[in-house]
């Protein structure tokens, strides 16, 4: 995997973003163990070589850790949401309860089982699975879910840096269960 992030800190940096030193191998270790996740190696490797800072980036170091716990919570939230108050309901998870808080709970067993989304900088997350370099990235909100980068760096780029989105997201990008239905399907 290519581990040269220095054009990316390089567009970071223009467009403003504080950059704090890497994190460590053991800061690493303590986020994945805390909030119950890998980073996928793309996204490990440029938080080792620099760490994005400010409002809209997760906290990895310090003591930030209920931000990043909302911030990781944000995606099931959204789909609670719209089951509470816009009917929305995934087909693969069987038929809906008539109950919406069982329905909710239903749900929150599936998404359980599905590639946990890590967050990068607002509303924009990458899986965290398959645990490969070149996870698309996906703009989560509510059930209204859309590529934003067919990798991490398309989407550093598209953010940070000007490139069309529509440049950033195409071509072929990897099939993420349960989060490419959503974008690909209409529920």
């Amino acid at each position: 995997m290519d581990t040269d992030w220095n054009s990316e800190r390089q567009l970071l940096e223009a467009a403003g973003v504080a950059l704090l030193p890497g994190l460590s191998e053991a800061e690493i270790l303590e986020a994945e163990q805390r909030f119950e996740f890998r980073f996928p190696p793309d996204l490990r490797s440029m938080l080792m070589a620099f760490l994005p800072s400010g409002r809209d980036f997760p906290a990895w170091r310090g003591g930030e850790g209920r931000k990043c716990a909302e911030r990781f919570a944000w995606p099931f939230d959204g789909i609670a949401f719209d089951i509470r108050n816009n009917e929305f309901w995934f087909p693969a998870w069987g038929e809906k309860p008539d109950a919406i808080e069982e329905a909710v709970e239903v749900a929150r067993a599936e998404v359980a089982k599905v590639p946990k989304l890590v967050p990068l900088y607002s509303h924009r997350y990458l899986p965290s699975e398959p645990h490969e370099a070149g996870n698309p990235v996906f703009s989560v909100y509510q059930t209204d879910i859309i590529y934003y980068g067919r990798d991490l760096r398309a989407y550093l780029q598209t953010e940070f840096g000007g490139m069309k989105w529509a440049e950033a997201v195409a071509g072929d990008k990897r099939s993420i269960e349960f989060w490419t239905r959503l974008i690909d399907e209409d529920f």
